[in-house]
């Protein structure tokens, strides 16, 4: 059976009572929470730091999180991040000098080591770095804003991820961000992805649990049949 894992983006939640927020998503079904992080220089926009995310371990936020840099410099930030409590902490290639250097810092400080692409970034670099993942993150919007519509380019680019992964055997999971939908998911799962950002479809809706449950009613209706 396949197992697919939900992950609310607080890019979208109310930060003003942010923890109040995460941990109704957690409770509602959400399985990992999305963090992003971008420094107005990477991409064109600012948002969080690691006193954040502090702030979310110190409120019993235990779930995993999934740190996401948009930032240029990398390595500056992975220590703090680390020490902050991340459990996945993931990158572009484009924006560190030294690929290998940087995911060898990342488990260095004990975290998860996960390879970023943006929709028109290559994947070329998977030809070097691959056995060193544990997570591949496609975007499918171009980052540094929430609420955009998911580009269908990328569905390509999820296939051939998946592919890579699966003749590897290594233990990689493939996440996607950006733009997903209940009306698209199961494309998107079908097409490889384990994991799914979780933007405004979740957070401007009334009802998380509503959500993420039609999620994966629509998600298992599919999947467990194909098992049977």
């Amino acid at each position: 059976m396949n197992q697919f894992l939900l992950a609310p983006s607080i890019l979208s939640a109310n930060f003003a009572r942010l923890g109040e927020d995460v941990t109704r998503a957690l409770t509602a079904g959400g399985d990992l929470i999305h963090f992003d992080v971008m420094d107005g220089h990477y991409v064109n926009n600012l948002t969080m730091g690691p006193m954040i995310l502090k702030s979310l371990r110190d409120f019993n936020i235990t779930a995993p999180i999934d740190v996401h840099l948009m930032t240029k410099p990398v390595d500056i930030f992975i220590p703090a991040f680390a020490q902050a409590g991340a459990t996945f902490i993931t990158f572009h290639p484009e924006a560190t000098n030294h690929i290998d250097n940087t995911i060898n810092l990342i488990k260095k400080f004990g975290c998860k080591a996960g390879l970023s692409f943006n929709p028109s970034t290559s994947l070329h670099y998977l030809d070097y770095v691959l056995d060193k993942l544990d997570l591949i993150v496609l975007m499918s919007v171009n980052p540094g804003f929430s609420n955009q519509k998911f580009i269908s380019s990328v569905m390509n680019k999820i296939y051939q991820v998946r592919n890579l992964i699966d003749r590897s055997k290594f233990n990689v999971l493939l996440e996607v961000d950006g733009g997903i939908k209940i009306s698209n998911i199961v494309d998107i799962a079908s097409a490889g992805a384990n994991i799914f950002v979780l933007g405004s479809v979740l957070f401007d809706s009334l009802d998380y649990k509503l959500v993420l449950n039609s999620i994966r009613s629509k998600l298992n209706s599919v999947f467990l049949s194909d098992c049977v």
